[in-house]
């Protein structure tokens, strides 16, 4: 399994982020015209905390509140597990079925390099296995 580094690439340098100040109706916008599930909430140029989609629906949704008066900050997920850059895929899945969580974020010394999606590693092993599947079909037919 390859380092999520090689799995940044895909992103082309893009941190799809917010202030943690930003309504939850701006963020839920954000995530839709991204077409992502998780924004990393950033202040100073340092991750202070992720909102998913899980993170509305439970703590905006379930709960009756407004998302246009609900500030980011109160919903977020603060305590955010994150992974470095040479950390491979196979932990990172391993973290995230332990920690039920579906997004990573890749920090090195305390700088954000981006953030990772169980759907990017699940798009990373199903390349890996057709490449498999491949190769083992030219070794038989050679």
């Amino acid at each position: 399994m390859k380092p999520v580094s090689e799995l940044l690439k895909k992103h082309d340098g893009t941190l799809w982020h917010l202030r943690p100040e930003a309504t939850v109706f701006d963020a839920l916008q954000t995530l839709a015209s991204y077409e992502v599930g998780a924004l990393m909430v950033m202040e100073g140029g340092r991750l202070v905390g992720v909102m998913s989609e899980r993170d509305y629906t439970r703590k905006v949704a379930l709960q009756g509140r407004n998302s246009r008066e609900t500030r980011v900050q109160d919903i977020m997920t603060r305590n955010v597990v994150a992974v470095g850059p040479q950390t491979r895929t196979r932990e990172c899945m391993a973290l995230m079925r332990e920690k039920r969580i579906r997004h990573l974020p890749v920090v090195e010394s305390g700088t954000v390099l981006g953030m990772i999606s169980i759907r990017d590693l699940m798009d990373d092993i199903i390349a890996d296995h057709e490449l498999t599947i491949q190769q083992l079909e030219s070794y038989i037919h050679s």
